[in-house]
């Protein structure tokens, strides 16, 4: 398969364990591959000099500005955002390569397929779960906030077939990992917005959060995996209130 004009933009941190399988997924495909690593400590970086020289270092500060800086250094219009716990799937790089070439659209939603394990999720809204993962650079910024940052884009989206497979919980341990990280940055950013969250709308979110997920977003088709997942949105709720009211009473304590 011919070189297409695409840069793909991995932004990386301790992650030996994937990087081969991600950029292994691409090289040779896309003309660029650029890593933007945020202080790893293990091989990655050493592993990611066997697919590109272009490698960025920068620490993570806000995982909005971050990725909008990462993007910023992609030699081409057309970016392909993978993190390094994804790859790319055959049938997902014959849609890009016809997609670069149109001008039809200015960015592309991309289905994941996620897994727990060795357990591909398909129901929960895990699947296909698109993401705007391919867009014209000059089209597309990132808001810039720590979590969950919106997609501004001037222009119109389309759909492409074929999946981002996305690695990144390898256990339980693994996801209960990233909730933790997740709601801290979701509580901080709610005190840096100035948004006011109530005790009895987080109540109400975590009591709605299971149901949505277990049966109208048909978790239940997953058996124990899809009742974890129902549980865990509705954790997420609570512990982010948690994590927000702590650190508003931390905040007017020092005052």
């Amino acid at each position: 398969m011919a070189k297409i004009p695409l840069s793909v933009v991995v932004i990386t941190k301790n992650e030996e364990a994937n990087v081969d399988m991600c950029l292994g997924s691409v090289y040779g495909w896309a003309d660029e591959i650029v890593i933007v690593d945020d202080e790893s400590k293990d091989k990655t970086v050493e592993l990611a000099r066997k697919y590109t020289d272009r490698i960025y270092f920068r620490k993570m500060d806000n995982e909005g500005i971050h990725r909008n800086w990462s993007y910023a250094q992609a030699k081409n219009e057309w970016v392909l955002s993978l993190d390094a716990d994804e790859y790319v799937s055959d049938e997902l790089k014959q849609s890009i390569s016809k997609a670069v070439m149109s001008n039809e659209f200015q960015a592309y939603t991309i289905p994941l397929k996620n897994f727990i394990g060795s357990y591909f999720v398909k129901y929960s809204g895990w699947y296909p779960a698109g993401k705007t993962r391919l867009f014209m650079k000059s089209k597309f910024k990132y808001e810039e906030v720590e979590v969950h940052p919106r997609v501004f884009l001037d222009g119109k989206t389309g759909f492409l077939t074929g999946d981002i497979v996305h690695k990144g919980y390898p256990d339980f341990e693994h996801f209960l990992g990233s909730l933790n990280r997740q709601t801290t940055l979701e509580a901080r950013k709610w005190i840096n917005t100035g948004r006011h969250m109530s005790l009895g709308r987080a109540i109400w979110r975590t009591i709605d959060r299971f149901p949505r997920s277990f049966i109208g977003k048909k978790g239940y088709k997953d058996g124990f995996i899809g009742f974890m997942i129902a549980f865990f949105a509705s954790l997420y709720q609570i512990m982010s209130y948690a994590k927000y009211w702590q650190m508003k009473r931390e905040s007017l304590n020092k005052k």
